[in-house]
């Protein structure tokens, strides 16, 4: 897997979608499904899905972003000196991080190689992954009280007694 991430309104999400498709031997949309109807079967893949979603959402906002900066920067006579265009212009750099950050995500969930997937660590998230079966918080009914008070256990000084 490449270290480079092309910068481009699609090449980014591509190049992984790409890179996705060909780990999963399916295409994103059979993935999703997949995912959706049995997201406890394949813990990678379920992440990975996670995170191209994620990333789809950063794009689609960088996408925006870049397109009111366009639009403002038209209107500008030359140099760019108004807080509004500047703070679309912080705008687009936002989402640039937030699509890259992802994008890195999906690269290092995609990565059976990765920093910190070998190590201890990561044999102890497969272990709570695996653990976490029933739900979090009680959901019966508590049991009432009995009628009889429940009798204290006896100490081993009682007992000699």
């Amino acid at each position: 897997m490449s270290d480079e991430i092309v910068d481009g309104p699609d090449d980014v999400v591509g190049v992984l979608t790409e890179q996705i498709e060909a780990r999963f031997g399916m295409d994103m949309e059979q993935l999703t499904a997949a995912v959706a109807a049995a997201p406890a079967v394949h813990a990678d893949a379920t992440d990975v899905v996670k995170w191209h979603g994620l990333l789809t959402a950063s794009q689609a906002a960088l996408d925006r972003a870049e397109d009111d900066l366009l639009a403002a920067l038209e209107t500008q006579p030359s140099e760019v000196d108004d807080d509004p265009t500047m703070d679309l212009a912080h705008r687009v750099n936002a989402a640039v991080a937030a699509r890259d950050g992802r994008a890195q995500v999906v690269r290092w969930l995609l990565d059976p190689d990765a920093p910190a997937k070998k190590d201890l660590a990561a044999e102890r998230l497969a272990r709570l992954r695996g653990a976490c079966k029933g739900p979090a918080v009680q959901t019966s009914a508590p049991r009432p009280p009995s009628a009889s008070p429940a009798t204290a256990p006896r100490t081993r000084r009682a007992a000699q007694r």
